[in-house]
């Protein structure tokens, strides 16, 4: 994907988020670090050029809720911050970058429910690559890139990497 295209899929993922909740009311963007937070902020900027008002977006640690933490116990701790109107009986949509096994998804949710009650909760996500490992599900996919085990899917956005751009790697030549 190219900054056009990721550029395209944020404005109607956006499009797609205001449809379901019938305007922003009531709507909480939050990022699951690292790339969710500055897609959030992009999906919130979005949105807000449509509806003319400004949407909550925050960061959702998720570390200690990860369930390998045995395996890769040094992670870096992002702090989590909810926004000032909160959580509880909002429509929060959590954002992230690749939705793969759907664990990171899992431990997301479960850092939610020890910050209060959402009326719902969806999950929009730039790219969709398959191998569910739990039954999740994203409500609002950019793209859906069917990859082997073997490939990797590269996210790199401006606000951290300098440019924009989706790539696929490993896996057998194509």
């Amino acid at each position: 994907m190219s900054a056009d295209d990721i550029a395209r899929a944020l404005r109607r993922i956006g499009h797609e988020i205001l449809e379901r909740n019938k305007g922003a009311e009531g709507l909480v963007l939050l990022g699951i670090p690292s790339r969710g937070v500055p897609l959030a902020r992009r999906l919130a900027a979005a949105i807000s050029e449509v509806e003319g008002t400004q949407i909550p977006v925050g960061e959702l640690d998720i570390t200690l809720h990860r369930d390998d933490l045995r395996r890769h116990p040094v992670r870096a701790a992002h702090r989590s911050r909810i926004p000032e109107t909160g959580i509880d009986d909002r429509v929060v949509v959590l954002v992230d970058d690749v939705l793969y096994s759907g664990r990171t998804i899992r431990a997301a949710l479960d850092a939610l429910s020890e910050l209060g009650r959402p009326r719902a909760v969806r999950l929009a996500v730039l790219v969709d690559r398959g191998h569910r490992e739990l039954p999740i599900r994203a409500d609002h996919v950019g793209k859906n890139l069917p990859t082997s085990r073997d490939e990797r899917i590269h996210v790199r956005l401006a606000e951290l990497d300098g440019l924009d751009v989706v790539r696929i790697s490993g896996g057998e030549a194509r």
